[in-house]
């Protein structure tokens, strides 16, 4: 796949970067509708949003370099260059919740119920942020036969052809779980009672890391300490955070009830 879409004055603008550009436009759209049913201050999330957004941005890229330094040793000005990939989503939301975190302390705001709002909304933006991987030919799994790459659509089967072999169209797993769980997310969030906030989030927390910790077991380009794969530890953290969160808000809410 060429990684290019087209040229201005020159200047390359990568597929990678629209898609990119394109998940965020859409997550805020959703984020925004998600505010009016749910009586949050859309303003306010966009204010946390212009803060933590580029620090999030920043953060997908240090925490993918720090596992991938000696690649950038050389040339440390390429650590700049995300316009050919190299993102890690997990540094993204831990550094984007992380300022969010901060911001919403000192301007006293609800940071729960804001993300419970925009939850829907990241899923969504990461299924189609997955396509740039796509156009950079990363993200992918283990190399597979021609009789299963030709159960896929002509141009999955083409740009899943890299260096004279086939392989596994891993982001495409990934997009369309994570399509999934924005439904999921979208249905839990409308039928979601006040004295459930943070069940939103949290279950975002569980159905995402389940579906990365399998998916990510099939490819080859995972971040890696001592011989592990990094999002599948961080994906542990992340369903067992999530299942305490969401038992202990189903525990309150019974207790409420009975009493």
């Amino acid at each position: 796949m060429n990684p290019i879409a087209f040229n201005i004055l020159g200047i390359p603008v990568t597929w990678y970067g629209i898609i990119i550009t394109l998940g965020v436009i859409i997550a805020l759209i959703i984020s925004s509708y998600n505010s009016k049913l749910k009586n949050v201050d859309f303003d306010k999330i966009l204010d946390v949003f212009l803060i933590a957004f580029p620090l999030a941005i920043v953060g997908a890229r240090l925490y993918y370099v720090a596992f991938e330094f000696e690649n950038y040793r050389g040339d440390l000005m390429s650590i700049i260059n995300i316009r050919e990939g190299g993102l890690a989503i997990h540094g993204g939301l831990i550094f984007g919740i992380g300022t969010a975190w901060i911001y919403t302390k000192v301007k006293k705001l609800d940071l729960v119920a804001m993300l419970d709002v925009v939850a829907p909304a990241i899923i969504l933006a990461q299924a189609i942020g997955r396509w740039g991987n796509f156009f950079n030919s990363e993200a992918h799994g283990g190399e597979v036969s021609v009789e299963f790459i030709s159960k896929f659509p002509a141009f999955i089967q083409k740009g899943m052809f890299i260096d004279g072999a086939y392989y596994h169209p891993t982001f495409l797993y990934e997009s369309l779980w994570n399509l999934l769980v924005f439904a999921i997310l979208m249905f839990v969030l409308i039928k979601r009672r006040e004295n459930e906030k943070g069940l939103v989030i949290s279950l975002y927390a569980v159905l995402y890391s389940v579906g990365r910790f399998f998916i990510e077991g099939l490819r080859t380009d995972s971040l890696l300490i001592g011989g592990l794969r990094i999002a599948q530890i961080v994906s542990l953290i992340g369903i067992v955070v999530g299942l305490i969160i969401i038992i202990y808000l189903k525990l309150r809410k019974k207790k409420n009830i009975f009493s």
